[in-house]
């Protein structure tokens, strides 16, 4: 079996083949940090964390960077806002980001590149593209020449032409061409600097990713990612400074995760409903969090809501209590010297369908329908009078498998319930209320309730849900 891998540059789904056998060169682009990240931010994050775990589990060594802009206009307006200066909000935000993606399940990149240490990597690499005539210096800016790139539009499928007449930018007597975009900007008083050739300022935003991939992967990689929302214009503008310069492709697979909406409205600040990560975390279990992302396909859109959050909480539950139910059984389970190689067979069926969603093009949301097939038929194992030690405990590896790909805990907190301790309980009070014991029955009602189960006395019986 052989992954397939959407490739936003052909539009197609392309077999995956590494430039070195057995090994993978990643990068994808990280946030801004002048706040706090957003579930836009998040995304990203968790969904080619994802792409990486399922990588590795592959077999692949990935070699995973992903970037810090610790300098942008963002920053410098945040920093003249709070009165500090723009080094000290980078590095709380980066903490906090630190903290929110490890909240998320979100292993750190192999190095966390910032522009600021990247800054003799970025001069040099304009340079050398103004010594080709790729580049040209105006009153302290340098910008690149769009026109001289001849496949300038081909990530987002665009030409120079149908740019250049559905631009909206403004007129700048600065730039040759409306389409040229800044490499280096001059800086304004007051303004953080770096001493360049032509004179003190900083890198424009498109310039840092290609200088990067260049310091620690190389002039071309294996997979390029990022939001949706970055194709056009900051990948175009990456391909376009990087293939000059390199004279080699970029990146053989460009990845993008699809938009995220609240309530089915597009997010932004104007709306009020602009969600971040530090929040969302404070009111819903971090790991429910990415197991909503992971529902859908990495390329989809997603709607963002707390109904559909709840339900993804539903989901997660239900594989937590199957596995807790599993690990209950086997302290309970002999080694038994029955047949057992047709369970054992049915489980090895469902890692051999989860590899095959996942070869997909990383499709999470087949592999986690696979996920809850699982849960079905350990729950009809369970129910069987007699159990094997064997067959529990592939039950229990094949979960802690999957969960390890997606990136998410399936184990119980070992002082929570199990559904049959609950059913137990709940036979206890109802017969503490046949015997007329309510003193008993509200007991054993309230200590569930302490523990997080909701009793429902209907006339069809006892139901119960956990809070």
């Amino acid at each position: 079996m052989a992954i397939e891998v959407y490739n936003t540059l052909t539009r197609k789904k392309e077999p995956f083949v590494p430039l070195e056998k057995g090994k993978v060169k990643m990068y994808v682009c990280g946030p801004t940090v002048y706040n706090y990240i957003h579930i836009g931010n998040a995304r990203p994050a968790i969904s080619f964390d994802m792409v990486r775990r399922y990588l590795e589990y592959r077999g692949y060594d990935v070699q995973y960077i992903s970037n810090f802009t610790d300098v942008d206009d963002k920053l410098i307006k945040a920093a003249k806002e709070l009165g500090e200066d723009v080094p000290t909000i980078a590095e709380r935000f980066i903490k906090a980001y630190h903290d929110d993606t490890s909240a998320l399940g979100v292993k750190k990149a192999d190095h966390h590149p910032r522009v600021t240490e990247t800054m003799p990597e970025i001069i040099e690499f304009i340079e050398r593209l103004i010594e080709k005539g790729y580049a040209y210096e105006s009153q302290g800016d340098v910008y690149f020449r769009t026109a001289k790139f001849e496949n300038y539009g081909q990530l987002s499928d665009q030409s120079i032409e149908d740019l250049q007449l559905g631009s909206r930018i403004e007129v700048d007597q600065r730039k040759a061409d409306p389409l040229d975009f800044a490499l280096w900007k001059a800086a304004k008083d007051g303004e953080i600097s770096w001493d360049s050739p032509w004179g003190k300022g900083r890198p424009g935003w498109h310039i840092e990713c290609s200088a990067m991939v260049k310091k620690y992967l190389g002039d071309t990689i294996d997979i390029h990612a990022g939001g949706q929302d970055l194709t056009f214009p900051h990948h175009e503008n990456e391909i376009a400074q990087s293939e000059a310069l390199n004279e080699a492709k970029m990146a053989n697979y460009w990845l993008h995760n699809g938009y995220i909406k609240i309530d089915n409205e597009k997010m932004s600040k104007s709306l009020g409903n602009f969600v971040l990560v530090h929040d969302i975390i404070q009111q819903h279990p971090p790991e429910v969090v990415r197991f909503f992302m992971l529902m859908a396909h990495y390329r989809s859109p997603i709607n963002f809501s707390a109904e559909l959050l709840e339900s993804a909480k539903s989901g997660l539950e239900r594989i937590k209590t199957t596995v807790a139910n599993l690990q209950h059984r086997l302290q309970e389970s002999a080694d038994l010297g029955e047949d057992i190689d047709g369970w054992q067979q049915k489980i090895s069926a469902f890692k051999t369908a989860f590899i095959e969603e996942m070869d997909d093009d990383f499709n999470s949301a087949n592999a986690i329908a696979v996920l809850f097939d699982l849960v079905k038929e350990a729950n009809v194992y369970l129910r069987e009078d007699q159990s094997s030690k064997q067959v529990l405990e592939s039950f229990i590896a094949q979960f802690q498998e999957f969960a390890d790909v997606l990136g998410i805990e399936v184990a119980n907190d070992s002082d929570e319930l199990l559904d049959e301790e609950i059913e137990q309980l709940i036979e206890k009070r109802n017969q503490a209320r046949k015997d007329r014991d309510f003193a008993t029955a509200d007991e054993i009602r309230d200590n569930l309730k302490e523990l997080g189960i909701i009793l429902e006395d209907t006339p069809q019986g006892v139901r119960w849900k956990r809070s």
